[in-house]
């Protein structure tokens, strides 16, 4: 068969091809919870207030539970974790929908049920993300971060709600919550049908002294945060990254439906065109990546378009019309999301196995735990500088910041230190050899 464009060489892995159903599954259950979830809360008789409570409670489950998600991610198998996670979701998803069905739900059941949704994607991230390297070989992670990169955006952000608005619309929101139960129980299954991953079922593996208690795990967690504090080119990423989030996040998600009402006259409507831009750039810059090999100087592409992403707010600050809030949208998500697969890859490839959960936990940790700080602080700024001025600062500050994390760090040497670039590999659906198809060998620093 011929050879197969890059971003398809992991389908060639029949493991890959269950383990990437299993996350467009979850992904869309997942979707159509965040939209279906909202609306219960309505149907209750909840006003902003109670939808503001219901998604404070499921953003602290995801928080809080993210670390503890990184230690079992590196003691025990991945791929169980998974399977767990989405069982715990079909039972919360369920027994919320058929509560609701035969009107019987209520507050303190809905509210356990977004907790617990909030612990199993907080969960999910570092487990997925050790499992990976264990399925593909080091040649196709990078496609297969990708592939993860643009499912996110289309079924999360965009097929998984609109799924849940047609039911919800034609029904009623129980409806949608019981189609999200049956996605998760058939992304277990797909989870199942993977079978025994190396390394990963295996109990014998060596991967972590299993130390039990708080103790246990408090050591673990340390241990990943001295390998991150330690190890120059992961800290000055998180730093910046931890940096970026906080510019970005509070204006997009807060400020941009005051300005676009204010200076553009847009509503509801506009504001969905303005996320869907977003979303349709995070999409295409993962899919751009996923497209193309490792470059050889990875994390000077990463902190170049990393550096600039933030830059399309400034046109926020000042447009008069939705187009231009789109078109600034669609830049920031291209430029924001797109070398996250990049990053990804990093963490694979360069995380020593053994730890690979934690610090995906961080960098997944610290990712959440700003974005609230963040969309606290831009109503306060707004207030004392104005909205256009806060878009200009969020817009404009990430540039110097990022420069110097680079530099001060010297990534620029370091990529050259430590080259991630890999051979062209041969790749076709009839399962012929692909020669980096072993496991990858110990990651370096």
């Amino acid at each position: 068969m011929d050879r197969l464009p890059r971003i398809l060489q992991p389908f060639a892995l029949r493991q890959y091809r269950w383990l990437a159903l299993g996350l467009a599954l979850a992904l869309f259950g997942d979707g159509i919870w965040l939209v279906a979830l909202v609306w219960q809360v309505i149907g209750l008789g909840g006003g902003p207030g109670a939808v503001s409570l219901m998604s404070g409670t499921a953003a602290s489950g995801m928080i809080v539970s993210t670390l503890f998600g990184g230690v079992l991610a590196d003691r025990i198998s991945q791929r169980a974790i998974i399977v767990g996670l989405e069982t715990v979701k079909l039972i919360a998803f369920s027994t919320v929908g058929v509560a609701s069905a035969f009107g019987a739900l209520t507050y303190a059941h809905l509210m356990a049920a977004a907790l617990l949704g909030g612990v199993t994607t907080g969960m999910y991230y570092p487990a997925y993300s050790a499992l990976l390297p264990r399925v593909v070989s080091a040649a196709q992670l990078l496609a297969a971060n990708g592939i993860e990169g643009f499912l996110r955006p289309v079924l999360y952000q965009a097929a998984g709600p609109m799924i849940a608005g047609v039911i919800i619309g034609a029904t009623s929101p129980a409806a949608a919550i019981i189609v999200g139960a049956f996605a998760c129980i058939l992304s277990a299954a797909c989870y199942l049908a993977m079978g025994p991953v190396p390394d990963d079922d295996n109990a014998a593996a060596p991967r972590v002294e299993k130390r039990s208690g708080a103790r246990g795990v408090a050591a673990d967690l340390g241990a990943g945060f001295a390998f991150m504090w330690t190890t120059p080119w992961l800290r000055a990423t998180l730093f910046f990254s931890s940096f970026l989030v906080l510019m970005l996040m509070g204006p997009i998600e807060v400020l941009i439906p005051f300005a676009l009402k204010d200076r553009a006259g847009g509503g509801a409507f506009d504001h969905s065109i303005v996320l869907a831009a977003f979303g349709v750039g995070a999409a295409l810059g993962a899919f751009v990546f996923a497209s193309m090999a490792m470059p050889r100087r990875y994390l000077s592409v990463m902190f170049a378009l990393w550096t600039v992403c933030s830059i399309p707010l400034v046109i926020m600050g000042f447009a008069q019309h939705t187009v231009w809030f789109a078109i600034a949208a669609f830049g920031v998500g291209l430029m924001l999301d797109g070398p996250l697969v990049l990053w990804g890859t990093l963490l694979q490839r360069r995380v020593p196995t053994e730890l690979l959960g934690r610090i995906s936990s961080l960098d997944f940790f610290v990712s959440m735990a700003f974005m609230p700080v963040s969309m606290a602080l831009a109503a306060p700024v707004s207030h004392l500088i104005g909205v256009s001025w806060t878009f200009v600062l969020a817009g404009l500050l990430p540039v110097p910041v990022a420069i110097a994390a680079y530099w001060l760090s010297r990534l620029d040497r370091d990529e050259i230190a430590h080259p991630l670039a890999i051979p062209e590999i041969d790749v076709s659906l009839s399962g012929a050899a692909i020669p980096d198809d072993s496991p990858p060998g110990p990651p370096v620093r």
